[in-house]
């Protein structure tokens, strides 16, 4: 390039606003924009914008140098390779520049502020790729000032374009590419921060990335009016494949926030099984047990063995909200007795789960307000109380993570305080 040293930076900031001459010197326009084709792991320049309201690029190929001055290309105007902008196409500084995306290291949201770009001449022929996205204040004050910054107290924070790929065509927004993967690694409460820190119009977009397990886990620890925003935005058949991955007690929870005529659609998209359990919670009282249960536990029968209990769970623990308490019932479904996981792992094979499980078993009733659950959590020191009917006839159980939570809406405090119990319980025998 020449008047251009090998070693500076080019940025799309310094790019736009460039002007174009064509073979003869003649101006034929200035850089706007820059169509991309991101069919590989950096985006490659296929074209550049240079009329204000024209839709044509010319093409890269047609590119001879860049100088200092602006843009020089190989032929006259005339003569010129021009193109129409092709539906697999990204127009860089409308589609891209100034978005969000997420940071996977950080959990959290940063802002595309400037484009680090590769410009590379092989056999005489220009290839320019999209190599980074600057999300720091220096990206910001180089696009403002129109070059960088000669302060270093404004360093460089930029991130490789391998890490990126867009949410969707012509996106709002960028994610971390392998996100499905990526963000199933995270822990829900991080992707709850990232979706809250989004607008209510691009949340929807963001869950729509994120697998159904994942998507139904960040929104079980984001609020209920973000829940509703997100799930009435969805199509209905998505939103009913996160309502089912979800535990059958937020599911109610976040139905009986919508209008009965679209409660009722997606109800009737999932499974009937598990679309009665969501309704039988959706009857109880706001404030009471019912209302906070869960119906996803480990049943045991009497008569098992402790190996063929422990083979049981192996099976069913995937779908069960804890796994730490065994409730053993009879075939009508009365509590007859709780053992632990410790206590069954420590058993013989051989052992009746009727010789090692309490028969003494604490319980909550359906009706029982959330203060009666919570005083009965933490006098017997529980990190679950099963709920049952005045027979004995168990319903489900409210985990100490899901009463509190009306307690304590602050995300740090109540974790810190599950923490606790829960070394407690698994402290004892």
């Amino acid at each position: 390039m020449d008047g251009l040293k090998a070693q500076e930076e080019l940025f799309l900031s310094t790019l736009l606003g460039k002007r174009i001459f064509d073979q003869t010197g003649q101006k034929v326009g200035q850089i706007r924009d820059l169509a991309v084709l991101w069919d590989g792991v950096f985006p490659r320049v296929t074209g550049i914008k240079y009329l204000k309201n024209s839709p044509k690029i010319v093409s890269v190929s047609e590119i001879k140098d860049l100088r200092r001055e602006g843009l020089f290309l190989k032929h006259k105007i005339e003569q010129t390779k021009i193109e129409d902008l092709q539906e697999n196409q990204l127009l860089v500084k409308k589609w891209l520049l100034d978005k969000q995306i997420v940071d996977i290291k950080g959990s959290k949201l940063v802002r595309v502020n400037d484009i680090q770009l590769s410009w590379l001449e092989r056999n005489a022929a220009v290839e320019i790729m999209l190599s980074a996205v600057d999300v720091g204040v220096r990206g910001l004050v180089r696009r403002i000032i129109g070059r960088a910054p000669k302060t270093r107290r404004l360093p460089a924070s930029l991130v490789g374009w391998q890490y990126l790929e867009p949410i969707r065509a012509r996106t709002a927004n960028l994610k971390l590419s392998e996100a499905t993967d990526k963000f199933s690694r995270l822990h829900p409460a991080d992707i709850a921060e990232i979706i809250e820190e989004l607008d209510h119009y691009e949340q929807p977009d963001f869950i729509s990335t994120l697998d159904d397990q994942t998507a139904a886990e960040a929104l079980g620890e984001v609020d209920l009016d973000t829940q509703v925003n997100i799930i009435e935005r969805l199509d209905s058949e998505h939103a009913s494949r996160i309502l089912v991955e979800m535990a059958p007690d937020e599911a109610a929870d976040l139905l009986g926030e919508l209008t009965q005529e679209k409660s009722d659609e997606l109800l009737n998209l999932m499974e009937p099984e598990e679309a009665e359990d969501v309704r039988e919670l959706m009857e109880y009282s706001e404030d009471t047990a019912g209302a906070l249960m869960t119906t996803e536990y480990i049943a045991l029968s009497l008569g098992m063995t402790a190996q063929a209990a422990i083979d049981k769970i192996r099976e069913t623990a995937q779908a069960a909200e804890l796994i730490y308490y065994l409730y053993v019932l009879n075939e009508k479904e009365k509590i007859l007795g709780v053992l632990s996981l410790r206590e069954l792992i420590m058993a013989q094979p051989g052992t009746l789960l009727q010789d090692i499980m309490q028969e003494r078993v604490i319980t909550v009733l359906a009706g029982d307000d959330h203060k009666d659950v919570l005083d009965t959590i933490v006098k017997y020191d529980l990190i679950a109380a099963p709920v049952a009917d005045e027979k004995g006839i168990m319903l489900g159980i409210i985990t100490v993570d899901d009463v509190l939570n009306t307690f304590v809406p602050d995300r740090k405090n109540l974790e810190s305080f599950s923490y606790y119990m829960m070394r407690k319980a698994f402290g004892r025998r």
